[in-house]
């Protein structure tokens, strides 16, 4: 299987289950029924099917318009805008109190660098002995 998650909007014909769980435009459970009898009814009433729930048992399928897919797919990506992006990077640099010039100059090239990257920067300063 593939970890990689699809991107949400019409899936057409290929479903690669026999039973699934139909739910209307307007929101209605129309209960569990075969997949064939699920394009018929996607052909007559001009809709597109979409997938909503694949883990649930069986899976949850949706009869919607190529607006409200457009709508679903503009607040998804509002969504995963809003979220916090995972993986904060932090950086950390330490160094003596008796550090020489020229080092104390690369060391602060290397944290302006990371600063502009927006990393977080943790610096420490050991008292010389």
């Amino acid at each position: 299987k593939s970890k990689r998650k699809t991107a949400f909007g019409s899936v057409g014909r290929r479903i690669p289950y026999r039973i699934l769980h139909l739910i209307n435009q307007d929101g209605e459970s129309l209960g569990n029924m075969h997949r064939a009898e699920a394009l018929k009814l996607m052909d007559q009433l001009g809709l597109k099917l979409v997938l909503l729930q694949e883990n649930a048992e069986p899976p949850v399928y949706r009869l919607m318009t190529g607006q409200q897919i457009h709508e679903e797919q503009l607040r998804r990506a509002e969504k995963k805008k809003a979220s916090p992006k995972p993986g904060m990077y932090i950086k950390e640099l330490s160094f003596s109190s008796a550090i020489a010039k020229n080092d104390l100059e690369t060391k602060t090239k290397q944290i302006m660098q990371w600063i502009e990257k927006k990393y977080h920067v943790k610096v420490t300063i050991r008292q010389a002995k």
